[in-house]
């Protein structure tokens, strides 16, 4: 297994604020000088795991304090000139908030060279309330989501003469990509999945899946891109395929690590703060889609714990880790809740980590880093591949 350190770089100084962390949040209340010393210590932090051996994931949101990062290739073009052997993950490029998916090919192949082919890059849907900013329509935006995905892989793949573009949704004259990407033919792509039905799409493809935050749901996820992968590939695909995303809180002893896991705890719950009116906007999900939430209730969106109960918005730190959101402990301890997850969903290759989240501060993460690089990534690495050829009464 693979670790991927991640932190959401947000400005938690502004979670006390009342109200949504997202949207309507005024900017008065970052201090630039604040936020510009806390982007360079998510930065150094980039860097430790870099010196490590771990490798790096970043993503983007915007008009959010949960979320300081508000372009994944800015990030990730500091990082690639600053580390030297870890593979950079941009999970992901939001499509909904981008007009111009050739810029976003541009900076995928820059990125590319500047790392000297150590980038991956996700091209995903983005989060519904990111639209009101963007001020993109959601309907149809899946539409215009594929057509710029494949306007993107056409530019970073062309070894040819220019090309032009005439789409329903973009219009290029010359579609000339300089410098192009040094991985061939293009940088490995990621795509994000909640469902088993999502989750087939990237299996059709060949491409990377990450389930984020879904606990006993990544079963049906990983399961539903596996039957998919082997129906269009005729095999089955490495676990170095399946991705899951989880905060991890590590330490010498048990009780320091519950300790930072409270620090890092308000991810969940400032997570959870956005006004209604921004969740689902017309026309954004599928109607099949909008229909299963009506039909399952609010309580179907949360993740279950081991009892069938869904997950509490503010529930304990024992309850977050009992759904497979929060692995929390010593070394041993942490390598033992992984690998028990690890067997229940059926095996993934990749841990994208938040070694950091919430109001962890620079001390605790690095410690936190350096003891799962030490003590917990050899022996995830060990882990076998599970064998799911036959079984695919999980999927949803």
């Amino acid at each position: 297994m693979k670790i991927w350190q991640f932190s959401e770089q947000a400005y938690h100084p502004a979670f006390q604020a009342p109200g949504s962390m997202r949207v309507t949040l005024p900017q008065h209340l970052c201090d630039p000088v604040e936020a510009g010393q806390l982007l360079n210590r998510y930065l150094d932090e980039y860097l430790l795991a870099d010196e490590l051996g771990l490798n790096i994931m970043v993503n983007e949101h915007h008009a959010a304090a949960t979320c300081m990062s508000t372009s994944c290739m800015t990030t990730l073009a500091i990082l690639a000139r600053q580390t030297r052997n870890a593979r950079l993950l941009a999970l992901g490029v939001p499509l909904a908030n981008r007009s111009n998916p050739l810029r976003v090919a541009e900076e995928i192949a820059m990125v590319d060279c500047l790392s000297g082919g150590r980038l991956e890059v996700g091209l995903v849907k983005g989060a519904a309330y990111e639209l009101f900013m963007s001020n993109r329509q959601p309907t149809g935006f899946m539409d215009r989501f594929w057509e710029a995905h494949d306007l993107i892989l056409a530019a970073l793949t062309n070894q040819g003469d220019n090309f032009s573009w005439e789409g329903e949704h973009f219009h290029y004259r010359t579609v000339s990509l300089w410098p192009r990407p040094i991985q061939q033919p293009h940088p490995p792509i990621w795509g994000t999945a909640s469902s088993a039905s999502s989750a087939r799409e990237y299996g059709r493809r060949d491409y990377h899946c990450a389930t984020f935050l879904s606990g006993a749901v990544a079963r049906s996820v990983f399961a539903g891109y596996r039957e998919a992968y082997a129906e269009a590939h005729g095999r089955q695909p490495s676990q170095d395929k399946l991705a899951y995303l989880a905060l991890v809180a590590c330490a010498d002893d048990t009780a320091t690590a519950f300790r930072r896991a409270e620090r890092m705890k308000s991810y969940f719950t400032t997570a959870a703060r956005l006004d209604p009116q921004f969740r689902n906007p017309l026309g954004f999900n599928a109607v099949e889609a909008n229909v299963r939430m009506l039909q399952a209730g609010p309580a179907a969106m949360r993740p279950r714990m081991r009892n069938g109960e869904p997950l509490p918005v503010d529930g304990s730190i024992e309850q977050y880790m009992d759904a497979g959101l929060f692995f929390v402990g010593t070394p041993d301890e942490v390598y033992a809740q992984l690998a028990r997850f690890h067997g229940e969903t059926g095996g993934f290759g990749n841990l994208l980590m938040m070694g950091q989240a919430g109001e962890l501060d620079h001390a605790e993460t690095a410690d936190n880093l350096k003891l799962v690089a030490r003590e917990v990534a050899p022996r995830l690495a060990e882990l076998p591949e599970h064998n799911l050829e036959v079984r695919y009464e999980a999927v949803g």
